[in-house]
């Protein structure tokens, strides 16, 4: 096939790129490179070393004699020229990364919430809307979250997308509809996911776009076959509080001697995939595609569920690491249970790859080759998501701050 990756040069974008050309898609990258631009807004860098996009592909084909070719576009704001991409181009899949992913850095500010709304939002209709637009029948495949439900919990499991509901009619039977499970985001970048889920049930109902919604959970782990392949092939690796996810935080943190950061009381569970996982869920979902005028087509992508202090006291058993429980930026609940169906994929031949303490000591390796780059000061996780909360968060998990004598 041919395949549009949007916001290819991404933490998973970038490897799903990779995996989807290894198997002989032409593959195309589309991207504005904002997360560059926000690794220099936030004075941080990707743990491992990054070359530009353009060396990375150039880098692939030296070693695998493919071609990744890269278009320099914004899809939020360049409708036009995506538009005209997409007409000359006629991908026959579309893959959409192209959003801000990171829920800390969506609450920071006002203007960070403005931006992640105006982005990922305006993303998602500019594409759908050109699809319609040049009469292109791609299929769309789209990273979405596991954030879409929320984490409180009734004590069922979350289905794939959709909820059978019984309605009282009025004459007095029970009539049955499977409706989108109700949307309850944490915070602003959950929230522009949600809007997507509408979006894309709108197209698929008004004019047969087919759509693969993935509701992703969070992603652990940094290599996967093909960025083994060659060092400047590496992906990339978040350890800041705004982009780094837990486990991976909790594994940089402890090779470098910093305290394992528990926010609250570390009640909070959460859905997990490896990134190796993640790029072949990907590839799965292109090769079964819904048909024109089917509903949207939804899979929970995801391996596992824990506790986050469960996994803090994994990596403290593993390296001798200290945990620090400190208050919680984030307003949630203080503990919730999170059972996930993920039927779909292992159906489709998905073996999940589980949170083993080999994969976890080679995250670890990484971290220790790489620990020279880290910035201790932009580890703390800062950003409050209300101004009540604001006062209470810690920005010295270290205790390294002076203190006044008094």
């Amino acid at each position: 096939m041919k395949i549009a990756v949007l916001g290819g040069d991404g933490f998973v974008g970038w490897p799903t790129s990779l995996h989807l050309s290894a198997r002989g898609h032409e593959v195309h990258i589309l991207d504005n490179l904002s997360r560059r631009w926000i690794d220099t807004e936030l004075g941080v860098q990707s743990l491992t070393p990054m070359d530009s996009i353009q060396e990375r592909t150039r880098i692939w084909h030296q070693e695998t004699g493919r071609r990744i070719r890269f278009h320099l576009i914004d899809l939020a704001r360049d409708y036009d020229v995506l538009k005209a991409w997409l007409a000359e181009h006629r991908p026959d899949a579309i893959v959409h990364f192209a959003e801000q992913r990171a829920a800390p850095y969506s609450m920071k500010s006002d203007r960070h919430k403005n931006y992640t709304v105006n982005n990922n939002t305006n993303a998602t209709h500019n594409l759908l809307n050109a699809m319609t637009e040049i009469g292109l029948d791609a299929h769309l495949v789209h990273l979405g979250t596991m954030g879409v439900y929320g984490y409180s919990s009734v004590g069922a499991a979350i289905p794939e997308g959709y909820l059978p509901v019984g309605v009282e009619t009025l004459g007095g039977d029970t009539a049955t509809l499977e409706v989108l499970y109700p949307a309850n985001p944490g915070s602003i970048y959950h929230m522009t996911k949600c809007l997507d889920q509408l979006l894309f049930q709108f197209y698929a109902k008004n004019d047969g776009v087919r759509i693969t919604d993935l509701h992703q959970g969070i992603v652990w782990g940094t290599h996967t076959e093909e960025t083994k392949l060659h060092p400047q092939l590496i992906n990339r690796f978040d350890y800041d509080g705004d982009y780094g996810t837990v486990l991976n935080r909790f594994l940089i943190q402890a090779a470098i001697g910093y305290p394992l950061t528990v926010h609250g009381t570390g009640g909070q569970t959460r859905a997990f995939i490896h990134i190796q996982d993640s790029v072949r869920c990907i590839e799965l979902a292109l090769n079964n595609p819904p048909k024109r005028g089917d509903r949207v087509e939804v899979f929970n992508q995801m391996t596992e569920t824990h506790r986050v202090r469960d996994l803090a006291e994994l990596v403290a058993r593993m390296t001798d690491a200290k945990v620090a429980y400190l208050p919680n930026p984030r307003k949630e609940a203080a503990e919730n249970e999170l059972v996930v169906k993920n039927d779909k994929f292992l159906a489709l031949g998905l073996n999940p790859i589980t949170l083993a303490e080999g994969l976890l000591s080679e995250v670890m390796d990484v971290a220790k080759k790489f620990s020279y780059r880290v910035d201790r000061s932009r580890i703390p996780a800062v950003s409050a998501w209300t101004k009540d909360i604001a006062p209470t968060v810690e920005r010295d998990p270290e205790g390294k701050r002076l203190k006044s004598v008094s």
